[in-house]
């Protein structure tokens, strides 16, 4: 798959834009953490676990008398693989090999890391594991879905996230060089002033990969 022209990826920022209920989910979520987001803080965590079950991840809220196995899961993997992640404020198109290969490493242990009871607990999943992720550093990971993840790279694992976050690197370096820009500005020029390019090629992927939409198209197929 062909990375976005300009024009694309901004016909489906703009689309996406209907998307109000996963925005709103979105904004509630960046207020109910600011500053920033912190898993280290228990309420923090509840306001991940809302947002992903928002997103549609569907993790089952704990009874009352159970344990929280998302809650006490979230805060070990932070515990051991938080420091490893890009630094704040790092995008995707900034990243090094040795730096995706990390994001991939936290990835793969946060996607194994169990989030809900059932039978026997059930583990976060790579699809809540990328929202999660790219949630916590949102300019530097790249998220993807079921759908997105099998088109791209036939796969979930570890090794299929890393190439997910190089492909987006590849097509994020490749925007801002048409666009003879930087990220920010970009942002801007396409009418989502503060999106990050990663968000950015994410909105494109779910579009054309999920629902069946292409650039140009009034209104998604499917």
């Amino acid at each position: 798959m062909n990375g976005p022209t300009l024009d694309q990826l901004q016909s489906a920022v703009g689309r996406f834009s209907r998307y109000t209920a996963a925005e709103a989910a979105w904004t509630a979520l960046r207020e109910a953490t600011a500053p920033a987001i912190d898993p280290a803080a228990a309420g923090h965590r509840g306001a991940l676990l809302t947002w992903l079950n928002a997103a549609g991840c569907r993790i089952r809220y704990p009874r009352p008398g159970e344990p929280d196995p998302f809650d006490s899961g979230v805060a070990l993997w932070w515990q051991r693989r938080g420091g490893e992640l890009p630094a704040p404020g790092v995008t995707l198109t900034e990243l090094d090999d040795a730096g995706i290969e990390r994001v991939a490493l936290c990835f793969a242990e946060l996607s194994a890391t169990p989030a809900s009871l059932a039978r026997r607990p059930r583990p976060l999943g790579p699809t809540a594991a990328a929202k999660l992720l790219h949630a916590l550093r949102p300019q530097a990971v790249m998220p993807w879905d079921a759908a997105i993840a099998q088109a791209l790279h036939s796969g979930r694992d570890g090794a299929a996230f890393a190439g997910h976050q190089r492909l987006g690197r590849a097509w994020g370096r490749a925007m801002l060089d048409e666009a003879g820009t930087d990220e920010s500005s970009l942002a801007a020029q396409l009418g989502v002033t503060g999106r990050p390019l990663a968000k950015m090629l994410d909105d494109y992927c779910y579009l054309t990969l999920t629902v069946g939409w292409s650039a140009g198209a009034s209104t998604p197929a499917g």
